[in-house]
């Protein structure tokens, strides 16, 4: 829901906070060739992408998938803005990557036809939590898993 702030110059601002959810993970960030076949080992688990343009084969995915000849550059939380969202609303990706960007956060943005979905490389985690909750956006659920990152990471939300 929009809530309404007020900059020095007293001129009213919408600002938009929404709720998310921390995917079980961790996750990988892969390129493959343009032309090499989608593997078996992308397509399972809890949440995967599959993207090819003329350039490149991308693939997110449970790290837990990736075979021993694949590497990922490093570990990925993946966060699932809580959507559906519909076509005409404006502002909804940009208003949870920017508290993160002003932050020096990196992120992997994806997007499906209901929802957003932003992924955070693992050592930035604590950064970003703080981000996010400063920019007003609310992590839900009860798992376990991202209290004890967060924790171990030193951020608490």
């Amino acid at each position: 829901m929009p809530v309404i702030n007020h900059d020095d110059d007293d001129r009213p601002r919408k600002r938009i906070e929404l709720k998310f959810e921390w995917l079980n993970g961790p996750f990988a960030v892969v390129k493959l060739p343009a032309d090499a076949p989608i593997p078996d080992w992308a397509l399972a688990g809890v949440f995967t992408s599959v993207t090819r343009t003329s350039d490149e084969l991308s693939i997110v995915c449970s790290a837990d998938n990736l075979p021993l000849n694949v590497n990922s550059e490093s570990h990925w939380i993946c966060l699932k803005l809580q959507g559906p969202f519909a076509f005409s609303q404006v502002g909804i990706l940009a208003a949870f990557i920017d508290p993160l960007a002003q932050s020096g956060v990196p992120i992997f943005a994806i997007s499906t036809y209901d929802t957003d979905y932003v992924l955070v490389q693992e050592e930035f985690w604590g950064m970003a939590a703080g981000a996010l909750q400063e920019a007003g956006h609310q992590l839900l659920g009860d798992d376990e898993a991202w209290r004890k990152l967060i924790e171990e990471k030193g951020h608490r939300l």
